[in-house]
């Protein structure tokens, strides 16, 4: 198979920032997803740098509504339907029509991702989880470090599914630029879909993988 790469970018939309990654994602014909926080999307400026988003072709997904503490660590039904459901809500049309969501953990993926309670409300509602395969950290000093973090990722996968925050990102386009070259001359695919082992639950269908993100799994699945 030929290398695959997916730019998912995290936390936004943030008006300044995601309008100028925008910018340059148009000018490189990259599409992308863009996982964000809900409480974000209520303020009218960030909301119409998302609708920008998706009318220039990138998906929207779901990553929750304040992107607080890990539903694994706290995920009684309350928060979940609060995190979760109350974005999704806010999304209304910008949401892709497969529901994505995406868990927000710290960068480090595990149990403490998702409670069995959110589990159950993703499989009800036929929401498709995305994860993700490299998180080289670029909101992390000197940020710039996420470069070389990111090519020893694609160095040792198949398809990487990176994680970027246009927050950090808007202020290293250079960066990205090179990053993007890098990709070219190592003849590496840029996709927007994502492989099968970054999708624990698919349109409600919950994998058996899924147990490696969910604490007290057996109790949901």
């Amino acid at each position: 198979m030929t290398p695959r790469l997916t730019f998912t970018f995290d936390n936004g939309p943030c008006p300044g920032a995601t309008d100028r990654l925008l910018d340059f994602l148009a000018k490189r014909s990259v599409k992308a997803t863009f996982f964000v926080v809900g409480e974000q999307i209520r303020d009218p400026a960030a909301r119409a740098v998302a609708e920008r988003a998706r009318a220039e072709g990138h998906w929207i997904g779901n990553h929750t509504l304040t992107h607080g503490a890990p539903l694994g660590r706290d995920g009684g039904i309350e928060r979940v339907e609060r995190e979760i459901g109350e974005t999704q809500r806010l999304l209304g049309p910008l949401s892709h029509e497969r529901k994505f969501f995406r868990p927000n953990g710290g960068g480090a993926s595990g149990p403490h991702l998702l409670s069995a309670e959110a589990l159950r409300y993703l499989v009800r509602h036929k929401f498709t989880v995305v994860t993700w395969n490299s998180v080289p950290g670029d909101w992390i000093a000197p940020h710039e470090n996420w470069f070389d973090k990111a090519v020893m990722d694609l160095d040792a996968q198949e398809w990487t599914v990176l994680v970027l925050h246009d927050e950090y990102i808007a202020g290293m386009l250079d960066t990205l630029a090179r990053f993007c070259d890098e990709l070219v001359r190592r003849n590496i695919e840029v996709v927007q879909d994502f492989p099968a082992s970054c999708l624990p639950v698919v349109d409600g269908a919950a994998r058996d993988f899924v147990r490696d993100y969910t604490t007290d799994a057996a109790e949901a699945v």
